[in-house]
């Protein structure tokens, strides 16, 4: 509590009030206001230097500036943890210049914002597990990221979202595998074979499937169901020989490696 308070202290102090903003840039140029914000924002006060976009998008709406102002302000509370702001921005981005030179930019800092969004602003502090993170969030990271792969396949961000997107397509089937592990040791058998079938259909070829066919192939056996068992068991044969499930005990698999 101590260390959230002190960041939201030195937030404070770091800003400025709009009015005041208003009074120091009364007669600037969109130009000098922008690289201000600019500098302001490299500097690290982020909430100075959104106001100081805010000031630019009202004083002069159109242009490159005001164009740039929203991105950079996105950025800005992007850092500050400000997620809802941050995505409302790069979609306004994407919505109003859709054929921007920086609108690949607009997805792929949407991505990143929902990539990170439960740490909150503590978050750049500690890492999280992935796959125990909210799978909306990473869905929607996903997506953005895909939106850009697809628009923009030579785009300087196309690769590393490729590689996000493998990485949440990782962490989401481990997601249901999570889940169905949870049924399964509080004995839902049926439930666990539900959140593992959904892990194998929308997330094919990922390290989590392993583990999925395994407890169904446990679930199935405890609900007595041999045929369906049987017939899992030799898909897990065929897709994993060397697989631990097969031999009595599983491992669990350093799926984050493939990051």
């Amino acid at each position: 509590m101590s260390l959230a308070l002190a960041l939201a202290g030195a937030l404070m102090l770091a800003g400025c009030s709009t009015v005041e903003v208003q009074s120091e840039t009364a007669g600037w140029s969109a130009e000098r206001i922008y690289q201000t914000a600019h500098d302001t924002m490299n500097d690290g006060n982020y909430v100075r230097a959104i106001k100081l976009f805010e000031n630019l998008e009202g004083r002069y709406p159109y242009g490159r500036y005001a164009q740039q102002a929203i991105l950079e302000s996105a950025f800005a509370n992007y850092r500050l943890g400000e997620t809802q702001a941050a995505i409302g921005q790069c979609n306004r981005f994407i919505r109003m210049y859709p054929n921007h030179p920086s609108t690949d930019y607009a997805y792929y800092l949407k991505g990143l914002v929902y990539f990170r969004e439960d740490q909150g602003l503590l978050g750049y502090l500690y890492e999280l597990e992935l796959s125990e993170r909210d799978p909306y969030s990473m869905q929607e990271s996903f997506e953005a990221f895909k939106e850009l792969v697809e628009k923009f396949p030579d785009s300087r961000y196309a690769e590393d979202s490729k590689t996000r997107m493998r990485y949440l397509s990782n962490a989401m089937g481990m997601h249901e595998v999570n889940a169905a592990r949870y049924y399964y040791h509080r004995g839902a058998y049926l439930s666990a074979v539900n959140r593992a079938q959904m892990a194998l259909i929308n997330f094919p070829k990922t390290p989590s499937n392993e583990e999925a066919l395994g407890l169904m192939i446990n679930s199935y056996e405890k609900l007595g169901l041999a045929d369906l068992a049987g017939d899992t068991r030799r898909v897990l044969e065929a897709s994993y020989p060397d697989s631990d499930w097969l031999t009595g005990g599983p491992k669990k698999k350093a799926w984050w490696k493939l990051w």
